[in-house]
């Protein structure tokens, strides 16, 4: 078996992943404007500079941000894996490039209603299950293409 990956797909691939990297990466810049809006750090050592800063490990509004990176974690890191897997099934260009738009979308959108302003569910299962679904779906595919 030869592996090849056509470059439409694989431009794709990148381009979408690229945009999830960032988007993981802002979840850290989001977490600390919670952190330094609050003045509430998870280390001693961060308050020491600050008399109305304290340590708390329970803040709600820090603590919604940082499960939204957790999530993302345990969601986009399989995708990067699948998602490349994906690649070298011999997709069609059009649905891969639909399957990881859908993804990328379904995160961010995730984010929005979960971190940003949050929004009663099922707004944010939907978003989730908006960037699971596609996943599954190519794990489905590498499963079948290389059985």
């Amino acid at each position: 078996m030869k592996l090849e990956i056509a470059d439409s797909v694989f431009q794709s691939y990148a381009f979408f992943s690229a945009i999830l990297v960032l988007k993981m990466l802002v979840m850290s810049l989001l977490t600390a404007r919670q952190r330094f809006a609050k003045k509430i750090f998870a280390n001693p050592e961060d308050v020491k500079h600050d008399k109305k800063a304290k340590v708390d490990y329970t803040d709600v509004d820090v603590e919604r941000v940082r499960r939204a990176h957790q999530n993302d974690l345990e969601n986009i890191l399989p995708f990067f894996v699948i998602g490349l897997l994906y690649c070298f099934t011999h997709p069609d260009p059009t649905t891969a490039n639909l399957l990881f738009k859908v993804v990328a979308g379904g995160r961010i959108l995730h984010t929005l209603v979960y971190a940003v302003f949050p929004v009663p569910q099922p707004a944010r299962f939907l978003a989730f299950v908006a960037g699971l679904a596609p996943t599954v779906y190519m794990a489905v595919k590498v499963l079948m293409f290389f059985a």
